[in-house]
């Protein structure tokens, strides 16, 4: 479920599968829907949609662990290896001239940067250059009294600003060998301790520390030029200028609040979320969502013909200083994907006027829907916003999408001179002057992008399962971690990974360390009804008056929900507020089963002899969008 997928690669000459077979791609895209494929058996080549094709490998899946897993020291090494290459995969056409150079800057062989930006273009996660655990780690290759020899040696003599070659190192522990009677390890040995040396920290030990920081620190400094299609997007919320109805009573519930993100080169928008939840993590993280993936099924869901054909990662995102901008779960994702993210400088307004123009643009659009409340008193008049309104959330989702798609990317920009559809065609097939970036890889393994876009915290297992938020899941996959010792330290439990999604709390994903993959993890108690984070704080304040002074249960918690409804359905009429609350739930648990329904139900997971020893775990900030809406 979460083994790291190959993503699909659409260059010339990339193998794909298709209707069950390997093909490989003979001529490249220039729509967006198609490519030409040959059959290697047959030789036949044919049309084949991009929808319908699958990652080939040779290669099976691997299961790498999340980020959020995996010990410092490690990260930090995986880190390291990518801003190596990071360099490279920048640059829209790389050259062997461009790798030996990046070779040659870093003290690594051509051959493993041309291994390292295979592993990351085929998978595209940072994680794919963490070191598994050894089964032999811990083993000593060499006795101990000539191991501290060698060691000592490659430290004294090699780890030193005077760039001693490996062989008068060889030649340092030869002699020392002899003189303390012990035979000397074979050249070869030496030779590979000092290869398997971290890279940043020889870099360090030879060149110094600003030399090391320069290599390896991460690229910083001004707003990068948008010079190709995916290069800088931005991403911000603003309320929209409509009044929305419910679905079920199609009274007025308030505004919604929308999250956006564009391409900066071409002013595409290449996703967004619509909600009347309060901006936040939980918005951004499903926007982005959006963005990354392909958009055939959500057009297709919404009856919509027009193409979106806008997906794959960016190269930067940049955002203003707002918290969930610098929270950890955007953070983390960043890091995990290899995109850089960029803030903007205070009193700088001019870096966010890209996107802050076409939310304005978009706004605008609206002020001609039923129910636009304008942007201000004096532009509305005596124009009734509730009384007009007329447009429920999913109604207002397909509306902005067809002026998203067929007509602000179809019109010609002011500042671009050409719609923006078509400059970014121009960015991705090229020009006869300028060849394009070709199209980027399709994301395959959805569920892992979503869940990695998801705020987490970590929670022990014990016999009755894991609580969190006083709420409590259980289910057979945590049998053999319950009560479990941290492995660096005995004394306390160990914590497990554990991400949801706020607008439904019936389930959790726990991540198995051992396996490295996420269960989908239900109530304890089945009978409980799904409810989003909000509701359930709501219902634990009402539990909590009501029982001041002793220990509140989830059975409390639901019991005070059930409450609220029943008070809910029995008033005269609905207020505006328990309308709109009414409706987050309903559409909240609608798209929260939607946006993660390639979820399995929980497999037992293999047997292993023991687990393998894992730092504590940190757990993100808690979410700042969970705040009773208003």
């Amino acid at each position: 479920m979460t083994d790291q997928t190959p993503r699909l690669t659409l260059d010339y000459g990339s193998a794909v599968l298709y209707r069950g077979r390997r093909h490989v791609i003979c001529q490249e895209s220039t729509d967006f829907v198609s490519v030409t494929l040959s059959d290697p058996e047959s030789g036949k080549v044919l049309q084949a949609p991009i929808a319908d094709l699958s990652p080939y490998s040779e290669r099976p899946a691997v299961a790498h662990p999340d980020l959020a897993a995996v010990a410092n020291d490690r990260l930090e090494q995986a880190h390291r290896t990518f801003e190596i290459i990071k360099p490279l995969l920048a640059l829209a056409r790389r050259t062997e001239a461009d790798v030996r150079a990046c070779a040659e800057r870093h003290d690594v062989g051509v051959s493993t940067i041309y291994r390292w930006l295979r592993d990351f273009d085929r998978v595209g996660r940072v994680s794919v250059f963490v070191r598994q655990t050894r089964k032999d780690k811990g083993r000593i290759g060499l006795p101990k009294k000539l191991e501290d020899v060698v060691t000592d040696m490659i430290k004294v003599h090699y780890l030193t600003k005077q760039k001693k070659k490996p062989a008068k190192v060889i030649r340092e522990i030869e002699m020392l060998c002899n003189k303390l009677g012990l035979e000397p390890p074979h050249p070869n040995t030496i030779r590979n301790r000092i290869k398997k040396l971290d890279t940043y920290n020889k870099k360090k030990a030879r060149e110094g520390n600003k030399a090391a920081r320069d290599a390896y620190a991460p690229s910083k400094g001004h707003f990068p030029g948008a010079d190709f299609p995916l290069s800088v997007v931005q991403v911000d919320h603003t309320p929209v200028d409509i009044v929305l109805v419910d679905d079920t009573y199609r009274l007025p519930v308030g505004r919604p609040w929308l999250t956006l993100l564009i391409d900066v080169y071409s002013r595409m928008v290449l996703g967004f979320y619509i909600s009347f939840d309060p901006p936040g993590n939980l918005s951004l993280g499903l926007c982005l969502s959006q963005a990354f993936l392909p958009k055939e099924k959500w057009l297709s869901k919404l009856g919509i013909e027009t193409a979106w054909p806008c997906w794959g990662l960016p190269r930067t995102i940049h955002a203003d200083n707002a918290k969930e901008f610098r929270g950890k779960m955007l953070t983390a994702a960043c890091k995990e994907y290899g995109i850089d993210l960029e803030w903007r400088p205070v009193a700088t307004p001019h870096y966010g006027a890209h996107i802050e123009r076409l939310l304005g643009t978009l706004n605008e659009e609206i002020h001609a829907a039923p129910g636009t409340t304008f942007s201000n008193p004096r532009q509305r008049g005596e124009y009734d916003s509730e009384g007009q309104s007329a447009m429920s959330l999913a109604e207002f989702e397909k509306w902005f999408t067809i002026l998203c798609v067929e007509a602000y990317h179809q019109r010609p920009h002011s500042q671009l001179g050409m719609p923006p559809i078509a400059k970014w065609q121009e960015g991705i097939f090229g020009t006869k002057k300028v060849p394009g970036i070709g199209i980027p890889p399709r994301i395959t393994d959805e569920l892992r992008l979503k869940l990695d876009l998801m705020p987490f915290e970590t929670r022990t297992v014990q016999h009755y399962g894991i609580v969190w938020d006083k709420v409590e899941y259980q289910h057979d996959v945590l049998r053999r971690w319950i009560n479990a010792n941290d492995p660096d330290n005995p004394k306390l439990k160990r914590k497990f990974l554990c991400r949801r999604d706020p607008r439904d709390i019936s389930t959790i994903w726990f991540y198995d360390p051992e396996v490295q993959q996420y269960y989908a993890i239900p109530y304890r108690n089945t009978s409980h009804p799904a409810i989003s984070i909000w509701e359930l704080r709501e219902a634990n304040r009402r539990a909590t008056t009501e029982s001041p002074g002793n220990q509140v249960d989830d059975n409390q918690i639901f019991e005070a929900y059930e409450k609220m409804r029943r008070i809910e359905d029995n008033a005269k009429a609905l207020t505006k507020k328990v309308r709109r609350s009414r409706e987050r739930t309903r559409l909240g648990i609608t798209n929260a089963r939607s946006h993660l329904n390639g979820a399995m139900a929980p497999q037992e997971p293999p047997v292993s002899q023991a687990p393998p020893p894992a730092r504590t775990i940190q757990p993100f900030d808690d979410v700042d969008d969970m705040q009773e809406g208003k």
